[in-house]
């Protein structure tokens, strides 16, 4: 029987299109479990893969020893809860309206557990949640189980519900967020070593750490243990503000190694509980680590969070498991934002419909070895709180380029900073004043300027025209 031209383009377009239905339904067959795994107020060098040589993670060290661990990463806002906003949503503080730790805001964006989800992913979430939504509105979060920890807050509650999670019999695959606690316990021990407030549990919540030793046996000072002589002068103005959460401000040196020593010992406890979890983990999966943000660890005499320093900014990222182009690879040049890229990379492994208006990048091609185009800056915000959910409305923006950092806020006589990052890693001499890189100072703040249009953040950079309406005194 003959075939007309007519019939054989049908037929032809049937085969294709069932071809490629085929194609597509066994990309999704092929697609990995996805373990996230979170750990709070970790700086980004708190690895021994990193070179420090004063603790021993070897959890953390096999995830970059399989994978890519990322120089670069920032967090979006250097505190708990707008940070791991950020990330369930891939927005900005400012466009959630969470910048600071607040109990709950309006839902504006949905949740990343929603997308995941609905792409036929059993999804969980065990483990430290401070985000300002209820953990039973299940209808936006979308996590198929959600057992949230902030009751007990001890990580060793938290390794054996993710392993049981692995292991379910499923006929599809998972995404787990296993968030864990530590090294936050640092601030009760700051607050202890301090000599304890009344008002405020000074217990570690995941249990005791061994005697301190004396200073000498403690990690040295960092190199940038002093305060800048030029910094903006809000900082040092702000750690007046809350004593219980900075009660560092008259510690002798010897105190600060001690500090130090204890941050590790409570990195290494959070490396255990994740060496649990990763023991259960087949070879089908794709496991990103990172923290929520870092810890001021000593340096400039900060403790905890919240400045645009690298320090409490900057935040340890790894992308391991399966399809790691080059595993052990260590970017040191791409800049990540932790808050922007880790919604997309996860909806690439997933192969599930993000929302609309994204504007972080995946990190998939970058961790399989494709080629892509990436940014050459990025922004952190901070809001600097003197209580718990309340904002004094100080507020600074921290532009990050290839070569450069610079920071502004919005109120004091020196409000600026720009630190040549080449040369100056620790951020201890402020360019702002010199006049030699009035140049680059204003062209940082040109470009600080056209960041904050794309999303209408109404943040005033000092010597700009800011968001074409305001000239920002310098």
């Amino acid at each position: 029987m003959k075939t007309n031209r007519r019939e054989y383009l049908v037929a032809s377009t049937l085969a294709i299109a069932a071809g490629l239905a085929s194609a597509a339904g066994k990309a999704k067959e092929n697609r990995p479990n996805i373990l996230w795994i979170i750990t709070d107020q970790q700086v980004a060098d708190g690895m021994s893969c990193t070179g420090n040589p004063n603790l021993n993670t070897p959890a953390m060290d096999s995830l970059a020893a399989n994978g890519v661990r990322f120089e670069r990463a920032y967090c979006a806002n250097p505190i708990c809860v707008p940070s791991r906003t950020s990330m369930m949503t891939g927005r900005m503080p400012h466009e959630t309206g969470v910048t600071l730790n607040m109990d709950l805001f309006k839902v504006l964006h949905p949740s990343l557990g929603s997308f995941i989800t609905k792409a036929g992913y059993d999804t969980g979430y065990i483990g430290k949640w401070h985000i300002p939504m209820p953990t039973d509105t299940s209808d936006w979060h979308g996590f198929n189980r959600m057992q949230e920890g902030s009751k007990e807050f001890n990580d060793q509650h938290f390794a054996a519900p993710s392993i049981e999670f692995i292991k379910k019999k499923r006929n599809k695959p998972f995404f787990l967020v296993a968030s864990f606690v530590n090294p936050h316990d640092i601030c009760e021990w700051a607050r202890r070593a301090t000599g304890g407030f009344p008002e405020r549990r000074t217990l570690l919540w995941n249990g005791s750490i061994s005697d301190t030793p004396p200073p000498e046996e403690c990690p040295a000072l960092p190199a940038n243990f002093q305060i800048p002589e030029n910094e903006p002068d809000i900082i040092r103005e702000y750690q007046t503000w809350q004593e219980g959460t900075y009660p560092v401000r008259d510690w002798p040196d010897e105190r600060w190694r001690q500090y130090r020593w204890a941050l590790n010992r409570l990195t290494e406890r959070v490396d255990s509980e994740i060496a649990k979890v990763l023991d259960a983990v087949n070879d089908n999966t794709v496991i990103i680590f990172t923290s929520d943000h870092g810890d001021g660890n000593g340096a400039h005499k900060w403790n905890q969070k919240t400045l645009l320093y690298d320090e409490p900014a900057r935040v340890p990222l790894i992308i391991s498991g399966k399809g790691i182009a080059k595993p052990g690879t260590v970017d040191k040049d791409r800049l990540v934002s932790t808050g922007l890229d880790i919604f997309p990379t996860i909806c690439d492994y997933a192969k599930a419909a993000g929302p609309d208006g994204l504007r972080g990048l995946s990190l998939r091609p970058l961790a399989e070895g494709k080629p892509v185009e990436w940014r050459d800056q990025l922004v952190v915000e901070n809001d600097l709180s003197p209580a718990y959910g309340h904002s004094a409305g100080v507020v600074g923006r921290m532009l990050r380029t290839k070569n450069y950092k610079y920071v502004a806020y919005s109120t004091g006589k020196l409000r600026e900073s720009l630190t040549d990052m080449r040369t100056d890693p620790g951020e201890m001499n402020n360019l702002a004043v010199d006049p030699a890189y009035r140049e680059i100072l204003q062209d940082h703040r040109n470009r600080l300027v056209a960041e904050l249009k794309i999303t209408n953040d109404s943040f005033i950079v000092p010597g700009t025209v800011s968001n074409g309406w305001k000239l920002a005194p310098c």
